[in-house]
């Protein structure tokens, strides 16, 4: 079932692998209400519906919803944090340091941690890019690095700029690899429609896994 918006096919698939690339897993039920409901939580964004609106109109509010809850996923896990423990003070205080998934012998604090990791992605970035563009078939014109909260890649396609999160080496070096077949492959398709997902899996066949650790399902954002 799709829905136009905008002149696009919206769908929940498509709604569902955009919320992904952010982290938040999306959650459909329908119940005893009489309106759509929206609840952001940590990495899920929960909808409730009445039984009687069509899978059509939840499709139209979902997709009108996917920038607010975006927009708003950063606040959301940190008051979550906070709310964990009140007593921390993440700008300031030291935490062990993961690269490339692996723990690392020392501690740094958050801005340090920010100054390293960006190193360590400038260092490896060309490289990736180098391997990943002819095989996906399409060239960035500019490449940057950015603290984003609620992606982890983001694509200009009218610029062909992509834009990479500083957070990324905490992970496995294949899951910047996949942000940058996703974020290349945009290239030839600006939404994620199922030709884009084609392009994605001809490109990198076990992207899935990579992309579920990023979603929250195996791993999450710190």
């Amino acid at each position: 079932m799709t829905t136009k918006q905008g002149g696009y096919d919206i769908s929940l698939h498509t709604v569902r692998e955009q919320l992904a690339q952010a982290g938040i897993e999306l959650h459909v039920i329908k119940k005893r209400v009489k309106n759509i409901n929206f609840r952001l939580k940590p990495y899920t964004l929960m909808v409730s519906a009445p039984a009687f609106i069509t899978m059509a109109q939840i499709e139209q509010a979902v997709a009108k919803r996917v920038p607010w809850a975006i927009a708003n996923h950063a606040q959301v896990l940190e008051q979550y944090k906070r709310k964990r423990n009140p007593s921390a003070q993440s700008s300031t205080a030291d935490s062990p340091i993961l690269l490339w998934g692996v723990e690392q012998l020392f501690t740094l604090c958050h801005d340090e941690k920010i100054a390293y990791y960006r190193h360590q992605l400038s260092e490896v970035m060309p490289s990736l890019f180098e391997k990943w563009q002819p095989v996906v078939g399409a060239h960035a014109n500019e490449i940057r690095l950015k603290k984003m909260h609620t992606r982890w890649g983001s694509c200009n396609t009218r610029a062909r700029r992509i834009w990479l999160s500083v957070y990324l080496p905490a992970y496995p070096i294949e899951c910047t690899e996949y942000v940058i077949v996703h974020e290349l492959c945009h290239l030839h398709h600006a939404n994620h429609s199922r030709a884009f997902w084609q392009t994605v899996a001809t490109a990198m066949p076990d992207y899935q896994h990579w992309h579920n650790m990023l979603a929250g399902k195996t791993g999450k954002l710190d």
